[in-house]
């Protein structure tokens, strides 16, 4: 996610990367574009990537992202699970990431 004409150099290198693979199938490309909450005169642009196929994993996490509420273990959980990641490495995550952070 990036504010839209303000991306950094290095953001728009991989997106061009990633572009060729749109270009030839192997990835599909979902661009969604809103006002910033705290500034409406911006816009920031959220980019998904994901398999031919697996489009519905962008519609399922950006119901997740606008679910109201705290944030939770469960609501995590769904989070790596859209991403792909196992239940293993998602129970990981979840043990492990609240020692991460405190540090």
């Amino acid at each position: 996610m990036d504010i839209v004409g303000r991306e950094p150099d290095i953001c728009l290198r991989y997106w061009r990367m990633f572009d060729r693979h749109v270009a030839f199938g192997r990835l599909m490309r979902r661009e969604v574009t809103e006002p910033c909450p705290e500034s409406p005169q911006l816009e920031y642009r959220m980019l998904f990537y994901t398999l031919p196929g697996h489009e519905w994993r962008v519609d399922a996490m950006l119901v997740l992202l606008n679910e109201p509420g705290a944030w939770s273990d469960d609501r995590e959980r769904r989070f790596g699970e859209l991403l792909g990641y196992e239940g293993w490495q998602i129970d990981y995550w979840l043990t492990h990431r609240r020692s991460l952070t405190d540090a």
